[in-house]
């Protein structure tokens, strides 16, 4: 089977989130009340699954944008637990985002990739926090991963980390400095968000690592398309099948959708080198509101591929649900 034909019985039916378990709720009704950013990590020797996730609230509220991460725990997949969290100002941050927890090499507990606004230069950045448990991580042991300075772009965030071999490789969003014009540089960062913004593109980049900490940035892994796409890009998560691997990435048209981006399907035979094969429109869509439907993570449970994601609901706010796919 080709790669393409691969592609296409794995997407063949779109996910339904109507049909989806609900795990998490949104701690109140209305636009701009979100919970979501899976990232899950499913470890059977253990029984049990973990799953971080942010929660956001609207511009002006109380405390805006996104305010709160947590690591939660299962031992079914559906009803979690929170075992840690943090809050934004523990990192003196406007807003965190993303955050991705993979186990540390020679199984040296874990580590968990973090994403937020850098107080100094209001860019997005990653750092890790190391810990020997799943619920220690300690925000003052914070190890910089990458930075705008680093990747030589305008900002990075949203990272999402599987191992091949002894390596690492960490997928993340950037902000695009070579598509940024020089007069929008001042105001790129104005509101420490350049996402919202819409000053330049926002590519998938790729940054491999040994050890997990000291990684290796090689640029762009997944650029933008020309449609529904083409202002973000954003690779979420890797399923592989049989020797080829198909992603799931968010896509949005402009900074009209920045928060409300929609969900296409891309491949690669290397992990390095990513086509979309959503060029045309979206995969999935929520029925609801704006339709988005975003930050897919899939893991394999017997054979079946769960997909976690956030999407909208009829009352504009978003929560976190998943759903169970077959693997073709």
């Amino acid at each position: 089977m080709t790669l393409l034909a691969r592609a296409n019985a794995f997407g063949a039916r779109a996910i339904d989130s109507e049909d989806a378990d609900v795990i998490l709720s949104p701690e109140a009704d209305g636009s701009g009340y979100w919970i979501g950013c899976p990232s899950v990590l499913y470890e059977p020797e253990h029984g049990r699954f973990l799953l971080t996730c942010r929660e956001r609230r609207p511009r002006g509220a109380t405390s805006d944008r996104g305010w709160r991460c947590s690591v939660l725990a299962s031992d079914d997949g559906s009803n979690f637990k929170e075992i840690w969290h943090i809050e934004k100002e523990q990192l003196s941050s406007t807003s965190m985002e993303r955050f991705s927890l993979v186990p540390a090499p020679e199984g040296n507990g874990y580590l968990l990739y973090i994403s937020y606004v850098d107080p100094a230069d209001n860019r997005w950045r990653i750092d890790v926090l190391p810990s020997e448990e799943v619920d220690g991580f300690d925000p003052g042991r914070a190890i910089p991963v990458l930075s705008a300075a680093s990747t030589g772009t305008e900002g990075v965030k949203d990272p999402w980390l599987c191992r091949v071999g002894p390596a690492l490789y960490m997928y993340a969003s950037f902000a695009s400095a070579t598509t940024l014009a020089d007069g929008d540089r001042a105001r790129a960062h104005e509101h420490a968000d350049i996402y919202n913004a819409g000053v330049t593109t926002h590519p998938t980049g790729l940054a491999t690592s040994l050890d997990g900490i000291h990684f290796d940035w090689r640029g762009e892994a997944l650029g933008v398309g020309r449609d529904w796409d083409r202002y973000q890009a954003r690779l979420t998560t890797v399923v592989a099948l049989d020797g080829a691997y198909v992603g799931i990435y968010d896509g949005s048209q402009s900074a009209a959708e920045n928060y409300e981006e929609k969900t296409g399907l891309a491949v690669t035979t290397d992990l390095c080198n990513w086509q979309s094969v959503s060029p045309a429109g979206p995969w999935s869509t929520s029925p609801h509101g704006t339709g988005a439907l975003r930050y897919a993570d899939a893991v394999i449970v017997d054979g079946d591929v769960w997909v976690y994601f956030e999407c909208a609901r009829p009352d504009g706010s978003h929560d976190l649900r998943r759903s169970k796919l077959a693997r073709s």
